[in-house]
């Protein structure tokens, strides 16, 4: 390992040191149980040689929100054993892909998108856990897709439903993006409330994907499950062009 190459291996461990202290601290004021929160380490626009230093560390679920990126980089990473999650919005269009290394898709929005993944996941023997992703801005219109899509909360029970029928999906529950104004724990705790209806009707759909690098702590007392963190682990990504 070269100079450089162990220094950023330094840095993400030192990262990683203080995310998993802020998790902890969060969950004792929350009163919860910190082996209940999964820690989803994002890793778009970082290379393959980031995650491997992650799964070194004992990170084991990595989080990606562009399929031309996650799936060379799941190839690349196969000797690891690894639980890909797929974060960002999906186009139909790339359902096979997905389904060929993802293990959880969170951002289901729509029927169409969960009868694609069904389709391709049981066409490749697999399975896949699929979260409703829900839409938390209060000023977008019903049945309008936000600027990080998501499901208007009124239609969340309808398309868990949607997913549920699909014989190769498992319903895992609920995702959501604070949104970008207001105070996310208020934002969140709508989501625990949904989170509970669908829980109600789904008793295995347990998961809350909710929370990043700034709002964990809101998130963690609103009952996420699952936290995507990427900037806090690895740093200030630079711009996505194209």
């Amino acid at each position: 390992m070269s100079h450089t190459d162990s220094a950023r291996a330094e840095q993400i461990r030192a990262n990683l040191r203080v995310a998993r202290d802020r998790i902890e601290t969060a969950c004792d004021k929350a009163g919860r149980d910190p082996a209940e929160v999964t820690m989803i380490a994002v890793t778009k626009t970082y290379p393959a040689e980031d995650v491997r230093i992650l799964a070194s560390s004992g990170v084991t679920d990595i989080g990606e929100n562009r399929d031309q990126e996650a799936a060379p980089k799941a190839a690349e990473t196969a000797d690891l054993e690894l639980t890909w999650h797929f974060v960002g919005q999906l186009q139909t269009n790339k359902a096979r892909s997905v389904a060929s290394y993802a293990s959880v898709v969170h951002s289901v929005d729509r029927a169409r998108l969960a009868r694609a993944l069904g389709t391709r996941a049981e066409a490749a023997g697999r399975r896949l856990t699929c979260l409703v992703q829900v839409n938390l801005d209060e000023g977008s219109k019903a049945g309008v897709l936000g600027p990080r899509g998501g499901v208007d909360p009124a239609d969340a029970l309808e398309l868990a439903a949607r997913i549920d029928e699909q014989e190769a999906l498992d319903l895992g529950g609920v995702m959501a993006v604070a949104p970008l104004e207001g105070d996310p724990s208020t934002a969140f705790g709508r989501l625990e409330v949904l989170a509970d209806r669908i829980r109600d009707r789904y008793p295995r759909a347990t998961m809350i994907s909710a929370g990043m690098s700034t709002d964990l702590e809101a998130a963690v007392e609103r009952g996420a499950t699952h936290l995507r963190i990427g900037t806090a682990l690895l740093g200030d990504r630079e711009p996505i062009v194209g």
